[in-house]
């Protein structure tokens, strides 16, 4: 059977309680706790700074895998990793520097990430592919919670997949949009690593349920 992650979007827990969702994350099968960021500017909506996200890492015992949703993030690559960020993620259309962004994320001691919205091919990762941990394949158009999986992304995916065989790299793909049990095994199967569940886990009747499923699918070769 082949290894991926889940990430639980705390984007979708519950304001008033969210030391006990994370709580509920701790004793769960979930590998990483996802955490959005959004300026009101790169997305219309408004989540964290760093000061929650270093309190949020305080309490979680998951990897803290933070998804900045801004304008000028080198602006604030610094102060997000030392609020505890593990994995960060900037996204490409954001900034003209990825390759400088990456390479200070790296010097920083944290893994390095791009996103990319529905809209933008991964073809314009090619030059900075090999220095990726991770890429991000935005399934939804980035600001909200609980929108519907763009299906065009499995595309993208086995896409971006081919290119990471062919040159033997270790780069994860990680999808963040609409992800639950209807479509996750197809999403597996097309050669995605780390599956961000927001509405899916939080709004179930039994979250920690839900995350066990999630964990529990199998799945055969990559349908490239």
């Amino acid at each position: 059977m082949k290894e991926f992650l889940v990430a639980p979007s705390i984007l979708a827990a519950d304001f008033a309680n969210l030391q006990r969702d994370i709580e509920m994350i701790n004793q769960s099968k979930a590998d990483w706790l996802h955490v959005d960021v959004m300026d009101g500017r790169f997305v219309p909506n408004i989540s964290f700074g760093q000061n929650i996200v270093a309190t949020m890492a305080s309490h979680c015992e998951k990897t803290i895998d933070v998804h900045l949703m801004i304008v000028e993030p080198e602006k604030y690559i610094p102060s997000f990793i030392q609020a505890g960020a593990e994995v960060l993620t900037f996204h490409l259309e954001s900034t003209d520097h990825a390759h400088r962004n990456i390479q200070t994320i790296k010097e920083l001691g944290a893994k390095a990430g791009i996103a990319v919205n529905p809209h933008t091919n991964v073809d314009l990762l090619d030059d900075v592919l090999e220095d990726l941990d991770m890429v991000c394949l935005m399934s939804v158009n980035p600001g909200f919670g609980g929108q519907k999986f763009i299906y065009r992304t499995l595309h993208k995916i086995r896409s971006l997949k081919s290119k990471i065989i062919e040159r033997n790299l270790p780069t994860k793909i990680e999808i963040d949009g609409g992800v639950g049990l209807q479509n996750a095994t197809a999403i597996l199967e097309a050669g995605a690593d780390v599956l961000v569940a927001g509405s899916s886990v939080f709004k179930a009747d039994d979250p920690t349920r839900a995350i066990e499923q999630l964990k529990a699918i199998e799945i055969g070769n990559y349908d490239l």
